[in-house]
């Protein structure tokens, strides 16, 4: 059975060329344009979709307070599809806390042809979307890591960064779909203490990571940060690979320095989590910890599997949490996975 797709967007054009491509997909079903979400509030008094891609900003209501309706009423699966998530990367994220599970960005000049060159990824993010599992997205936001882990009387952002020895651990983490949410339970668990240097490929749209990765920072002990080239691997650190860029591991002497470079899309993505997961691999060896978590496809399964076969110790998040079980499924299925575990469990049991 076809995908029921509702487009609800203020612009004509918007609805008019991705509503022909959705129609030309055998798996999608478009079964509603619409101006603005009080429209779309009433079609969908008459069916409901499987799949909403929403604008943010539009007339009368905006989408945000859209999202926040339908979830508190109808969890439904959610794509934001707007200008304004290249432009208020905050709002984006917001839209994401909220319970939407993709962002596409498009452009203000260019759009029609915007949107022919990216269907294949617009198709890809309701598909994803669709296959979501938003009982356990909520679940997910609900669980509590304060009691999870007690916190260092050390604040690690303190300490000079001049002070501080390369770490002689990596941990790498590769997520997509769901992710956000994940990777912040995550991280509100771990003490910068006791925690080696982390690198982190989420797939995000570029200008989105520096936003992720200071909002990351803020609320939890950890120092995150957008990684940028050539910088000094650090403990009690997490780098986020910025958007539209792959991020690699190299290794100098005792050091280990994070690559930043542009490149093809591999599986579809750029960062892409193999791309890391190798290098990874390539670099630190046993000295590392490979996680795999919630995500559309099968990024970071191979690039798993190469880092188990190089001695690391290698985690997947389960099924049960995770809100898209495609990435974690295809590490398990390849063998490259040493431990399946809850999201509440893997903080802990990541580290060395």
């Amino acid at each position: 059975m076809a995908i029921k797709v509702m487009i609800v967007d203020d612009s004509a054009l918007v609805r008019q060329v991705l509503g022909e491509y959705i129609k030309k997909d055998a798996d999608l079903e478009l079964i509603a344009t619409c101006p603005d979400p009080l429209f779309a509030i009433e079609k969908m008094k008459k069916e409901w979709p499987d799949v909403i891609v929403l604008d943010i900003e539009m007339p009368r209501m905006d989408g945000l307070s859209f999202l926040r309706k339908i979830m508190g009423e109808r969890p439904t699966p959610i794509v934001i599809c707007s200008t304004l998530a290249e432009e208020n990367s905050e709002t984006t994220f917001i839209a994401l806390q909220e319970g939407a599970l993709e962002i596409i960005t498009k452009p203000k000049i260019g759009l029609k042809g915007f949107l022919e060159e990216s269907f294949d990824e617009i198709t890809n993010a309701i598909k994803s979307a669709y296959s979501a599992n938003l009982k356990t997205f909520r679940r997910n936001r609900e669980i509590d890591p304060k009691n999870s882990s007690p916190k260092t009387e050390l604040d690690a952002k303190q300490i000079s960064i001049s002070g501080l020895k390369a770490t002689e651990k990596i941990i790498a983490i590769g997520t997509s779909t769901g992710g956000t949410i994940a990777l912040e339970k995550v991280t509100l668990m771990l003490d910068p203490a006791k925690t080696p240097g982390i690198v982190v490929v989420q797939h995000m749209p570029e200008k989105f990571t520096k936003s992720f990765a200071d909002r990351l920072h803020a609320i939890s002990s950890m120092n995150v940060k957008e990684a940028l080239h050539g910088e000094r691997i650090l403990p009690g650190h997490m780098y986020i690979a910025p958007g539209n860029r792959h991020m690699q591991i190299k290794r100098s002497g005792a050091q280990y320095t994070i690559q930043i470079s542009d490149g093809p899309l591999v599986n579809r993505h750029r960062p892409s989590v193999d791309v890391l997961f190798r290098s990874v691999a390539r670099e630190v060896g046993k000295n590392a910890v490979g996680v795999i978590m919630t995500g559309m496809g099968d990024d970071g399964a191979s690039g798993l599997l190469e880092m188990k076969k190089s001695g690391a110790f290698t985690i997947a998040q389960n099924e049960d949490t995770c809100v898209v079980f495609g990435m974690p499924k295809e590490a398990i299925r390849k063998g490259a996975v040493d431990k399946v575990l809850p999201l509440e469990r893997i903080a802990s049991e990541m580290i060395p």
